[in-house]
């Protein structure tokens, strides 16, 4: 049974985000809200976590999963990029944005793409999701909460807790966004939109 903690979405209380991190720290997979929608969230490196992701989504080997951060010093650590880039994520950081690009050898293996060796990161203007990362030190290796069956994202954590009480060890209930990033791919010679959501597009067309 996954436990339920009520973190105030604005002023986080310190209590509950260090209970929602140890529970990450101990190998648990939670769901978080963000600035987008709903996340699934676990540890770096978390082989059985991520797994749970996988079965949970059901993803391939495919799947870019993503670092969510605290800042770009943290993002800094497990991806490569330039100084003309920094300034284009910089413009649209923090916010509901997912970047693409080259892992790095910080970046647990197990989690890249395992063809491209590519990784989603992002920054979410969010208070929840930017004091975990916080707590932790690390950024939390995450997915879009997107069930197969559901046509759009669960936006409440009540919701989350009813459907995957059974498969998850936390959920956080925080006022989270509706709509998923938008996603875009840096690892080739131009910005490519994999996905248009929640972030204005305009800037990489």
């Amino acid at each position: 049974m996954a436990t339920y903690i009520d973190i105030h979405p604005i002023d986080p209380q310190p209590r509950l985000i260090e209970k929602a991190a140890n529970i990450i720290r101990d190998g648990g997979l939670i769901a978080y809200p963000t600035d987008s929608c709903y996340a699934l969230g676990c540890s770096l490196a978390n082989k059985d976590a991520l797994q749970r992701i996988r079965d949970i989504r059901k993803l391939d080997s495919k799947h870019d999963f993503t670092l969510v951060c605290r800042d770009f010093s943290q993002m800094n650590e497990y991806v490569m990029f330039d100084n003309s880039l920094f300034r284009v994520l910089k413009n649209a950081t923090p916010g509901p944005y997912t970047f693409i690009m080259k892992a790095s050898h910080e970046t647990p293996r197990v989690m890249q793409n395992a063809k491209k060796k590519t990784v989603g990161v992002r920054i979410p203007d969010h208070k929840v999701a930017q004091a975990l990362c916080q707590e932790l030190g690390t950024p939390i290796v995450s997915s879009t909460l997107l069930l197969p069956e559901h046509d759009s994202p669960l936006l409440m954590g009540w919701e989350i807790k009813d459907e995957l009480d059974h498969v998850l060890d936390a959920v956080i209930e925080g006022e989270s966004g509706f709509t998923p990033t938008t996603v875009v791919d840096f690892t080739g010679d131009e910005p490519e939109l994999r996905r248009v959501g929640a972030g204005d597009p305009t800037p990489f067309e």
